[in-house]
């Protein structure tokens, strides 16, 4: 497939770059500690419209896997309203927001599975989720095929237009004087499901940021743009310092807060199919 090798070439380019920048970092858990508790959601927080969306491919009777559900930010929301969820993620500090913020709802019908979502054995349910994950996957067919043959009755995929790796490149740019490699997204995604032999129906869902608020402070503003896990630990200092030599390029003050210029304008797309459409 010549265009899952594409894939898996923009993933490789990615993790090229990193590996470069990152040489001498130790992460044990690249997903854990401060970035897992920042995916950290109440479950029984009002839901947008956007994870209504996916709840509404739900019957109560239903099981749900959620593959690289982290947090629980998307399946413990769903655990409310099904039989049962099970999130299958790899990352310890993810399982450890789950379980607490699980215990904290009150739900008792969530279960982690701490596993990468290809090694993962014997799992069936009836909907098979997976919400901003894809933009990490080489083997994007055999993921996507494992979801489609772990579904009962539907896979739903979500993915944001610009996804999240991708919003912070103007500030790569200035930090590291090159171009950040873009992770893959939506164009390069529904051309595999296409030469796979699926074609679901997609929806364009509402704006989505990574920011609950704006940042309140000039500090606050600082600190939020020169963090991220494109950057080396090594580098917070010439990050820290770029985005103050660039502030006024980078930001505008409002009432509501400081607004990042350098963030785009993001929609998320609800990509869903009925299993056994794979060739």
């Amino acid at each position: 497939m010549d265009v899952a090798k594409a894939y898996a070439d923009r993933i490789d380019a990615v993790r090229t770059q990193r590996a470069r920048l990152h040489e001498g970092d130790r992460q044990d858990d690249a997903w854990g500690g401060a970035t897992a508790r920042r995916f950290r959601f109440d479950p029984r927080r009002q839901l947008g419209a956007n994870v209504e969306a996916i709840a509404s491919y739900l019957q109560p009777e239903d099981t749900v896997v959620d593959a690289g559900g982290g947090a629980g930010r998307v399946s413990l929301p769903l655990a409310l309203r099904c039989q049962e969820v099970m999130n299958v993620d790899p990352s310890p500090g993810m399982k450890t927001e789950f379980e607490a913020a699980a215990a904290e709802a009150g739900i008792t019908n969530a279960r982690f599975i701490q596993s990468d979502w290809l090694d993962a054995n014997e799992l069936a349910s009836d909907l098979v989720v997976t919400s901003n994950v894809t933009y990490f996957v080489r083997d994007i067919v055999t993921f996507v095929r494992k979801m489609d043959e772990t579904a009962k009755r539907r896979v739903v995929m979500t993915v944001w237009s610009v996804p999240p790796p991708n919003q912070s490149a103007p500030i790569f740019q200035l930090v590291y004087g090159e171009e950040q490699e873009p992770s893959p997204g939506h164009q390069e995604l529904l051309p595999v499901l296409w030469e796979m032999g699926i074609l679901p129906d997609i929806r364009v869902l509402s704006s989505v940021s990574l920011l609950d608020e704006l940042p309140q402070t000039h500090e606050a503003a600082v600190q939020e743009a020169a963090r991220g896990q494109w950057l080396s630990p090594k580098h917070q200092d010439l990050a820290t310092s770029t985005v103050e030599k660039h502030f006024g390029e980078l930001y505008e003050e409002t009432p509501e807060g400081y607004r990042p210029l350098w963030r785009p304008e993001v929609r998320e797309l609800l990509i869903t199919w009925e299993p056994g459409e794979t060739s």
